[in-house]
This record gives structure tokens, sequence and C-alpha cells, in this order.
């Protein structure tokens, strides 16, 4: 398989891409560089493969033969190991400045190998307007070997002065069948599970993956999507309110704290320090640090937990719509065709979406920081009501 096969259903954008290479190569051989240009905006809706786009990219310009997908840059690109290929990502809320300028200063180094020097910016919009700011000037004069790549939901979530120097790239939604025939050839799914997955998955590819893969994540989009059914009165709402919070704190500790022991380790080990020991001055700011990265963390993946549970929600109440307004269309869950056949009788197509506007004002509320308990528990009673 070569380095493309897994951007499904983004054959425009390939085509667009393998150009680029072309061109690139051109560059390198001292002639005109075509389409190839030093800095790349890759855009699309979350699931759709923005940074798996810009990473076939980087390999393929480091491989002599386009993307090959089998020799060793193609491998080492991606192991993740390959010498002038950085990927910058954040597990917190942002994207700070001083990580930003630790990879300009990267940026400026002459590639290792023939090809580039490429960074990989994952999350671009959670830059910071400072760290945006700090990197605008790299990518303005970048070193004649140097490529960024910036990964974003919309060109509005990157800062004008840094999209308008980027040549913006922009992923769609691939289908449900493109999805499913993906995990069939390269997974190895059964037929049946495959397209199942890859209809509730509306179009995340990952999230197909882990919902054909893992029975534990099949099993809880089951509890979530039966979970309006069970809601009659305010206390209902209440406990499933605190049920959802409990479950996704749980699952971001199950995540963050093998990582923060791994971290504490690794900086006790960096400065000398013994639990009982002495600690060198700089060590205690370097702890601090560290906490409030570890902290933001698990805020960060506290909320994309319970995000997902909220557009899984959403799906179900679109299937309700869809039901009332336009029988005979494709339902998302069609697995849970029936619990939406009995929604959509006991509700009005006006009262679906008021659940729907509850489920986007808790999105709304929890992208504003409001905390999560009281955000879920307001959601529930509009839902109720």
């Amino acid at each position: 398989m070569n380095v493309w096969s897994e951007l499904v259903g983004q054959e425009p954008v390939v085509d667009i891409l393998k150009s680029a290479v072309a061109g690139a190569a051109s560059r390198l051989a001292g002639e005109d560089g075509g389409s190839m240009t030093h800095a790349w905006l890759f855009t699309g809706p979350p699931g759709s493969g923005r940074s798996n786009a810009a990473r076939a990219f980087a390999a393929a310009l480091q491989c002599p033969n386009g993307g090959c997908g089998e020799c060793k840059s193609c491998v080492t690109a991606r192991a993740g190991s390959h010498p002038d290929i950085t990927v910058i990502r954040t597990e917190g809320l942002s994207i700070g400045t001083d990580t930003a300028r630790e990879y300009v200063r990267k940026a400026s180094l002459h590639p290792s190998q023939r090809g580039w020097q490429v960074l990989i910016v994952e999350d671009a919009d959670r830059l910071t307007d400072q760290a945006a700011n700090a990197l605008l000037k790299a990518i303005e004069e970048p070193p004649p070997r140097t490529v960024w790549m910036l990964c974003a939901p919309a060109v509005e979530d990157v800062i004008i002065t840094i999209r308008s120097r980027a040549r913006a790239v922009l992923l769609r939604t691939p289908s449900a069948g493109a999805i499913a025939q993906l995990l069939v050839e390269r997974d190895h799914i059964p037929a049946e599970l495959a397209t199942a997955a890859a209809a509730a998955s509306q179009g995340h590819i990952g999230r197909a993956r882990a919902l054909a893969a893992d029975p534990e994540v099949r099993e809880r989009r089951r509890v979530i999507l039966n979970l309006p059914l069970s809601l009659r009165n305010i206390g209902d709402c209440l406990a499933a309110a605190a049920a959802i919070n409990e479950a996704a704190t749980a699952r971001a500790a199950s995540i963050a704290d093998d990582a923060n022991t791994r971290e504490l380790d690794d900086i006790r080990t960096a400065w000398g320090v013994e639990e009982r020991g002495r600690r060198p001055a700089g060590y205690a700011g370097a702890l601090s640090s560290l906490e409030k990265d570890q902290k933001r963390r698990r805020t960060r993946l506290m909320r994309d937990s319970i995000d997902g549970v909220l557009l899984d929600l959403m799906a179900l109440y679109r299937d309700v719509l869809a039901v009332q307004q336009a029988p005979g269309a494709a339902l998302i869950n069609a697995d849970f065709a029936e619990s939406i056949g009995e929604m959509a009788r006991v509700g009005t197509a006006e009262s679906t979406l008021l659940h729907i506007d509850a489920i986007l004002e808790c999105r709304q509320a929890l992208a504003a920081n409001a905390a999560p308990l009281l955000a879920l528990e307001r959601m529930m009673i509009g839902i109720v009501n």
C-alpha cells in the first residue's frame, strides 16, 4: 500500500498533493517547482483525515518514488521516526508560545537527508494568538527546504496572516461506503459490521475503526442511544448527566494517569531528583509547568469524551427528525431503527428540533469553559421537556 491509500474518498486532494510532490522533486533538481509551496493548510470536518493527509504528503516529499509506501523513508515516516518530519500536537487545550518558538528553531535547520524539513501542526486552531504570531515569521520567510503543514477544521480557525500565506486544501467527509471498504480491506472487519460502523461514524474514519474493532466502544454507544427513552423526570435527567460526566472523567483518568506517571518519572530523572532528595534550582518551576500541562490534558480528554456523547445524541435526533419529516430517508443509526421510530411517534418535529438545540447549546457551553456537569444537566432537562 502506498502512502495515499488511507486517504479515503479524497481523490481530488490526492491529485493536488501528487502534483506538488512532483513539483518538489523538480525544485530539488534545480528546476521550476510548479505547484509546490512552502506552507499548506489542511481543512475539513473531524474525521476527514486532515492530519493523515499531511503525514502522507510529508512521507511522499521524502520518498524518492513519490510515496511508494515501502522504502525506508516511507516506513520511518509512517512509524513517526523520520528525522526530517516533525509532528506538533497538544494534549491540552492550546498550543502556547514556548512550544511554537521551539519548532520555529527546528524549522530553521537544514534537512538531514535528501528531502525536506517538514513540520506538521495538528490542531492548528488551538494555537494561541501569541503562538500563531511566533510561527508567522517562519512561515513568511522559511528556509528553502522547509515546509509547514497546518491542520484545522476550517480556514477561519487560523489567523488571517497565516492562512493568507498558505495554500488551502479542503478535505471532504468520506462516504460510509468508502469507509466500510477500507475497514474490510485494511482491518479485515466483517462486511456487515464494517457497514454499520461506517454509517454510525458519520464520516469519521477513526470512530468507525473504534466501533468496528472494540466491543466496549459499541456498548458505550448502545447505552448512549438508549438514554433518551429512559428519561422520565428531573431525577432521571440529573442521574444521566452525572453518569456521562463520571464516565468521561474515568476515561480521561485512564489515559492521563499513566502518562502523568511516566512524565513525572522522566522529569525527576532529567533533573536528578529523588523522592526525598535535594531539589536543584529550577526544578520547582519545571514541575509546576508540567503539572499545568497535565491538568490541561485531562480537561481536554474529558471534554472530548463528553463531546463524543453529544455527537451521538445529535445523530440520534437527526434520525428521529428524518423519520418524522422524510420517511424512507437513510438513517445514521439504522441498527436503532425501532427506538428511533418510537421516539418519532411520541414527539413532533418541533420538539425534536428543540432537543437538538439543547445539545448544541451544551456543546457551546462546554466550548466556553462551562462546568461540564451543569451543562449536561441543563441539556438533559431540555431533552425531557
